[in-house]
């Protein structure tokens, strides 16, 4: 068990180990971008601390017994946890481990006892299916080995703040199976600091927004300031909108103290444009890079010091394709009185009654369907959010907490009016537009209210696109089915079994050995029950387990992993569940166990096929436990090999249901490009002309035998492919969550261009 982990030893497949930013700042690293150097008390020593110290179970016998919609015994169990971790002395191996990692980074930077800045990063955290936005703590400019000790200890706290909590209990994460990594990174001093969105994040369009302030970025992503909005087109590279705000503080480094002090930002600063064309073109720059590299939108942190210009965070953007209410409408004939404007954080309008919070004491008051109207939102008003209808804010950008997590949660917002507790009367009726920004008086008859919502998710609720073309959804982890399902998503085409086993902390074949199979399969039962529970009747293929040897190798058990030079050509996918038949009959059992419950909707789906002999004995094993495929079960393969491709005939002779092409592993292994290395990354594209003559092959052939065609890889998620795949014929595409409404609305303009163009060829005939 490593305790420490250095950026370069991490990547983006790391969360696991480095929570979600670790394994962000590792990637980036190894991408090449110009990231602080540091390193990653790994989620591995905070398991080793809190069992070692004997504190566990005194912390989970806590949390059991919390309401946690009640504010104030939410605080206090919070309060009594953090003690408990703060009182509890750190063995004596971690605390030597994390002094040298630190003399290490010291020595790297040439700097003794250098400034550094100390951050949470969960296990669960920057997913794509759930955004941890605010829910663990950073703190900044720490120097010197103990201190770094004590806000190590510190962030373990966290993890147990109650908008933590909360946010758990929320989104039905299991407390003891959330685990906390630490980043231990070198200072940015920034003179000037904010966050980029690759992409609008509310519709998607190629838009790149950058929010920029005087000083650290703290300022910005805590809604502390109101900061200077940028719009950048991302094909010319123009700025076009650019909303240049007041501001009037910053947080910086107290040159004499050494530690973080906010300050009034001098006269000459707080109306002066925070970015030029120069830096905004270098940023805009650097943003595409970022995308390209992860293949996906990305929300990110920045920095700029001396003229360079750091990135201190990536993660994917989570709420890409949600519309949180009713769309505004002009010239609805109400009589419409401004009251203040700000910016358009989260869209939909929402009406309600005013409720002023000035201190998280009074967020009782904010009862289902009220305005919550505060300076900014902090993370632990979570749970008030939640109850409310709306947002309004003084101060923050688009890309402030309240703005993130009213996305998220699907709540209207409007932030940075500057004014709002201010003018707004408590228990007065108004109505904000989170489109356009403003709030006005009085209650409109389209503002949808939250609860309509909540009975039937946004996605659907507004005159839903209908589709000949299904369109899926994938699922990474059960605790991301009711976001999924909220999508109006046609099935799962994918449902990842990965999450499943490996956040139990011990490898499957150990269960086995242990003579704990009942236990494993009821464990995969549970996980699974959560996402046919939420999709049933529609369909959810269940891929069996596929993951490759390095993922083994940290769980209890997985001491005798081999050591394979490249994991992603070796003993995973089918190849190793033959080889060790015993782990796929438990999946194969926990399946037959869900359909005796009626659960009849969920389908198997094999992985890394190469060969035909690898379907026959895997439905062999399936007829051993009871499950007879093609018969009470859908039974498919992935197409993720160009073995599998060019032999799809064999297949189908073979006897299947369905196919489902895994595009991440068929480009890379049609192109011999390994994805994950730089050197050759900008190589790797899936619209390859002869990826896509595998796909329209394979489409093909299926088309003419009855067998289902679909698409579950990172291209079912790109409109370009999608576009192409229709054309060809594919019977569904399953997207990331975010990008389900995007791709319909592509299925859907792509299949009227077909209807038009065979009504102009009679017409023509």
């Amino acid at each position: 068990m490593k305790l420490v982990e250095f950026f370069e030893e991490l990547g983006k497949e790391d969360v696991d180990v480095a929570g979600g930013k670790g394994a962000n700042l590792g990637e980036l690293t190894n991408a090449g971008i110009n990231v602080p150097p540091g390193f990653v008390i790994t989620s591995e020593t905070y398991d080793k601390f809190i069992k070692e110290t004997g504190i566990f179970d005194e912390i989970m016998s806590i949390l059991d017994a919390i309401d946690v919609n009640d504010t104030k015994e939410l605080q206090g169990a919070s309060a009594r946890i953090k003690e408990i971790i703060m009182k509890a002395y750190v063995p004596d191996d971690i605390r030597t481990t994390i002094i040298e990692a630190y003399n290490a980074l010291c020595q790297r930077i040439g700097k003794e006892n250098a400034f550094v800045a100390i951050r949470s990063s969960a296990t669960a955290e920057d997913l794509p299916e759930a955004s941890f936005a605010g829910q663990q703590d950073t703190f900044l400019n720490i120097r010197g080995p103990e201190d770094v000790l004590i806000y190590v200890q510190k962030c373990w706290a966290s993890l147990f703040e109650s908008r933590a909590i909360f946010y758990r209990e929320e989104n039905n994460f299991d407390h003891s199976k959330v685990y906390i990594a630490v980043v231990v990174q070198e200072m940015v001093n920034a003179e000037k600091a904010g966050v980029m969105f690759t992409v609008h994040p509310s519709t998607g369009e190629e838009q790149i927004l950058l929010e920029a302030a005087w000083g650290l970025g703290e300022a910005v992503v805590s809604g502390t300031v109101t900061p200077d909005t940028y719009w950048v087109d991302k094909k010319t590279g123009k700025v076009f909108n650019c909303n240049i705000s007041e501001k009037n503080t910053m947080f910086t480094k107290d040159p004499e103290a050494g530690k973080t002090v906010q300050l009034d930002v001098p006269e000459d600063l707080k109306n002066k444009r925070v970015l030029s064309d120069e830096e905004i073109a270098a940023l805009t720059k650097l943003g595409a890079r970022i995308q390209e590299h992860y293949d996906f939108p990305q929300d990110t942190e920045w920095a700029m010091e001396n003229g360079r210009v750091f990135m201190l965070q990536s993660r994917p953007i989570t709420t890409l394709g949600m519309n949180n209410g009713t769309e505004a409408k002009e010239g609805a004939g109400e009589e419409r009185t401004i009251i203040t404007k700000g910016l358009g954080a989260s869209p939909g309008m929402a009406s309600g009654t005013v409720k002023i919070v000035k201190d998280t004491d009074e967020l009782d008051k904010v009862g289902n369907g009220d305005i919550l109207v505060t300076i900014m939102t902090t993370p632990d008003m979570v749970p008030a959010m939640k109850r409310a209808n709306g947002i309004i804010t003084d101060e923050g950008g688009v890309t402030c907490h309240a703005a993130i997590v009213s996305r998220e949660l699907g709540i209207s917002c409007v932030v940075g009016t500057g004014d709002a507790t201010k003018i707004l009367k408590e228990n007065e009726m108004v109505t904000l537009d989170g489109n356009k920004g403003i709030v006005y008086k009085g209650k409109f008859e389209e503002a949808g209210k939250k609860e309509a919502a909540e009975e039937q998710p946004a996605a659907v609720a507004q005159a839903p696109i209908l589709t000949v073309t299904e369109v899926k959804v994938n699922v990474s982890m059960p605790e991301a089915a009711k976001k999924a399902a909220a999508t109006g998503a046609d099935g799962v085409g994918l449902l990842r079994t990965e999450h499943m086993m490996l956040t139990s902390g011990v490898h499957p074949k150990k269960f086995i050995n242990d003579g704990k199979e009942d236990e494993l399969i009821k464990i995969l039962v549970e996980n699974v029950l959560k996402v046919a529970d939420e999709f049933y009747p529609k369909p959810v293929w269940y891929r069996t387990l596929d993951a490759p040897t390095d993922e083994f190798i940290s769980l209890e058990g997985g001491e005798g992993e081999p050591y394979e030079h490249n994991p992603m050509l070796g003993w995973r996918g089918i190849r190793r569940e033959l080889d060790e038949p015993e782990i796929l009959r438990a999946e194969f059992k926990a399946i037959k166990k869900l359909h005796e419950q009626g659960y009849t909707n969920i389908g198997i789906m094999i992985p890394l096929v190469q060969h035909p002999d690898e379907l026959r004995r895997a439905k062999q094993i399936a007829e051993e436990v009871g499950l007879k495929p093609q018969k009470n079960i859908e039974f498919g393969i992935m197409v993720e090999t160009p073995g599998a491709a060019l032999i799809i005939e064999d297949f189908i002779a073979e006897g299947l249901d369905f196919v489902s092409f895994g595009t991440n592993d068929l480009t890379q292994y049609t192109l011999a490009i390994d994805r994950n290395n730089e050197n050759v990354a900008k190589l790797y594209s899936e619209g390859h002309p002869a990826v896509l003559k595998l796909l329209v092959r394979v489409i093909k052939i299926c088309n003419e035998a009855g067998v289902k065609t679909s698409i579950c890889g990172q291209a079912g998620s790109m409109p370009k492919i999608v576009e192409k795949l229709v054309e060809a014929g594919i019977e569904s595409v399953s997207a990331n969550t975010d990008a389900v409404a995007t791709v319909r609305e592509t299925v859907a303009r792509v299949e009227k261009k077909l209807v038009l163009k065979a009504a102009r060829k009679m017409m023509s005939e």
